[in-house]
């Protein structure tokens, strides 16, 4: 807060509106720029996008205001939004659901790349006009380009991008093509990335009982040795192979079009060792130092690694002016064929397969008494199972129908926003009854335009979401969190209200957003700590409370210095916070079973209804410097991430740590495109960091000094 009110005189000195570049965010049935959106949407693209692309989609987009990212190793990063992740977020490619299965599980990977994307929208905020139950906290999408919007203006277009990193010796090569043949387009992308295991500070475990050392603390020689254990200067099993490619072909015609795309995902990545526990309550084991960890993958001991692979088909075709009252009819649709393996030393512990499709059929609207508009229909199946071992999830099919309209109109200097969803889900377990809910959401957001470089945001959502096959079902070990998880059938409809209030102000010199929101949850469903322990694990009930979610976000770009001689000089800062609590006072008494072979083991416990919520990222500030001369473009910023102490019953608080980046590129054109080197530092100070959103932050640091290094081209 106190970041937001420093900037908001210096964005109140300059009077001249600043025009802004214009991005379509295309989840938004309406077209419009981010910044024509009532509902609040970041946009990454072309040289910011390249600036902060990973391997995962989680860190690609956790720098931007209110945006953070979950941790499960290298290979695994979902995004978080204003404190919500999982079922909350939903992840879209080119507008349609994922369909994989990361939200079952923490160490199940995202299955999207976002090295081949041309840019990603994060919608902030409940997004389930749009997209649904699963998007109450937020949706991200990723627009790739293998249906393509427009004809290229070239004949034969592209990119291709070779690139190497110190940290994990990463070797990564990626290449785009689009093809003009009169109104066909021809896309073909395809990427391969390969790394070894990360370099970190330190050991890779912290001291038992989270005995995080805390900034600056000075060691004296062997106290280290005595409270940390396991591999020291590399975080071992946490090496990736990643594939992936489409091939698309799209027809663009005055009147219609039409637009095919099949494509793969492939990725192998360790789970850390440490990390993976079995549902005995044995540990993987930690390495010992010294320890020849390549031999350890050959002799396929301890280490557990994800096999994941992902086929899919997408399918976008529309029609311009079909009727007199309809602008276009657009359905976007896609089937998913997804499939992992856990593998424990080389062997198939789980198996867990995804198939499914979804479909989204809308209508633009003409003008109809100033009201710009759309509605349509929105349905999705999908049948889930895990086989093995380690499965706590059963196998489940759902079903999901919705009907939604959002229109838009301008009465003067106020542009109003409103929208409704209804959509029916149905889960039908194996052996289980099935279960039926209806979610209904409705939204109304406005921008006030004060002057021509000022805007006050105001947004008021209403959302449901129905519980997850996890949430409802679980009945077992959960490996990757360490827990045994136990469903309830019996859980509700989660509900919310949510209130916006943002200002946004572009001048010349200044370009300043900040929000503030408070979202209050009815039922919201959260994983309880009981207190009980089974095989050396701890028992956790998937329970229902209301909860409130306050928060600020706030980010500036100053535009310093714009001269020929001396090049263009940006300041950037952003900062963000947020709160989580349950509303709850007291205690209250519950019953559950655990399964236990063929039988079960009854409890009966208190669970408190009050607290904290767990793994909420704590306070945030970064700011960082760009300069731009010809093709030259560098900037140099830190990130400063504060401790957490205010934590859940039974969790521990984490240190804060400063995280240094710099960036550097130059590009020069050539016949018919241009080249670029870039070499970018992240951890440039080496800090031992540990995010409060991971699971694995006692088991699995960041990577330490990091050096990517590479060259673009373009044609």
């Amino acid at each position: 807060m106190a970041l937001s009110l420093a900037l908001l005189p210096v964005a109140a000195q300059a009077q001249k509106a600043h025009e802004l570049d214009a991005v379509t965010v295309t989840a938004s049935p309406l077209g419009g720029d981010a910044e024509s959106q009532a509902t609040p949407v970041e946009v990454l693209h072309g040289q910011d996008l390249n600036r902060v692309k990973t391997g995962t989609l989680g860190e690609t987009v956790s720098k931007l205001p209110g945006v953070q990212t979950t941790n499960f190793g290298p290979g695994v990063g979902r995004p978080i939004i204003r404190g919500q992740e999982g079922p909350r977020v939903q992840v879209l490619s080119g507008g349609i659901t994922a369909l994989d299965a990361s939200t079952v599980s923490a160490d199940h990977a995202v299955s999207i790349e976002p090295f081949l994307a041309d840019q990603i929208e994060v919608l902030k905020g409940p997004s389930t006009l749009l997209f649904g139950s699963g998007a109450i906290g937020g949706a991200v999408n990723v627009v790739d380009g293998r249906i393509a919007r427009t004809l290229p203006q070239e004949p034969l277009s592209g990119r291709a991008e070779v690139r190497g990193n110190t940290v994990n010796d990463e070797r990564t090569g990626m290449f785009r093509l689009d093809g003009v043949n009169g109104n066909w387009v021809i896309h073909l992308d395809g990427l391969v990335r390969n790394t070894d295991d990360f370099d970190i500070p330190g050991y890779a475990i912290a001291p038992e009982g989270h005995a995080h050392e805390e900034e600056g603390h000075e060691e004296h020689e062997g106290e280290e040795h005595a409270e940390q254990t396991g591999p020291r200067g590399r975080l071992n099993n946490s090496a990736i192979k990643t594939r992936a490619g489409a091939v698309g072909a799209t027809w663009l015609g005055e009147t219609a079009y039409f637009g095919l795309a099949t494509s793969t995902y492939r990725s192998n990545y360790g789970i850390p060792d440490g990390a993976h526990v079995h549902a005995e309550g044995h540990d993987h084991g930690h390495e010992e130092e010294g320890h020849d960890h390549e031999e350890e993958h050959e002799h396929g001991e301890e280490s557990v690694r994800v096999d994941l692979v992902q086929n899919r088909v997408d399918l976008k075709a529309g029609v311009y002016e079909p009727v007199s009252f309809l602008k276009s009819i657009n359905l976007r649709g896609a089937y998913t064929d997804y499939e992992h393996v856990e593998l424990e030393g080389g062997q198939v512990g789980t198996r867990f397969n995804n198939e499914g499709f979804e479909a989204r059929l809308e209508a633009v609207q003409q003008e109809l008494a100033g009201w710009n508009g759309a509605f349509g229909l929105q349905v999705g199946s999908s049948d889930f199972a895990a086989v093995g071992e380690e499965a706590f999830v059963p196998s489940t099919s759902t079903d999901s129908a919705g009907l939604f309209v959002v229109q838009r109109r301008d009465f003067g200097p106020v542009s109003l926003e409103l929208g409704g969803r209804h959509e029916q889900v149905r889960l039908k377990p194996d052996a289980r009854a099935k279960k039926t809910f209806d979610a209904t959401s409705l939204s109304a957001a406005a921008v006030w335009k004060l002057s021509p470089a000022f805007d006050l945001r105001l947004g008021l959502d209403s959302a449901e979401r129905a519980p997850t096959n996890e949430e409802l079902f679980a009945a077992g070990a959960h490996v990757a969190t360490r827990s045994i998880e136990i469903g309830d059938a019996g859980l509700e409809t989660e509900k919310s209200r949510s209130a916006e209030i943002g200002l946004h102000a572009h001048t010349e010199r200044t370009e300043f957003k900040l929000a503030l929101y408070e979202t209050r949850f009815k039922d919201f469903i959260y994983l309880a700590d009981t207190g009980v322990s089974e095989d050396e694990l701890p028992v956790r009930l998937w329970n229902q409370q209301d909860a409130t979610f306050r928060g600020v976000e706030a980010e500036a770009k100053l535009h310093l210095v714009e001269s020929a001689s001396a090049g263009d000089w940006d300041l950037r800062v952003f900062g963000d916070y947020v709160r989580a609590k349950l509303d709850g006072s007291g205690t209250r008494t519950v019953d559950f079973e655990v399964p236990h072979g063929d039988h079960s083991h009854a409890y009966s416990t208190q669970i408190a209804q009050s607290g904290n919520l767990p793994r909420i990222a704590p306070l945030r500030v970064g700011a960082d410097v760009s300069w731009t001369f010809g093709g030259l473009n560098a900037s140099v910023g830190a990130v400063r991430y504060d401790k957490q102490d205010d934590v859940a019953l039974n969790e521990a608080p984490s240190d804060g740590y400063t995280l240094v980046d710099a960036h550097l590129a130059y590009r020069w054109d050539v016949s018919g495109g241009a080249w670029e080197l870039f070499l970018d530092g992240n951890n440039l100070t080496d800090q031992e960091a540990r995010p409060h959103t991971s699971l694995l932050r006692d088991y699995a640091p960041l990577p330490g000094r990091a050096v990517a290094f590479g060259i673009r081209a373009y044609f």
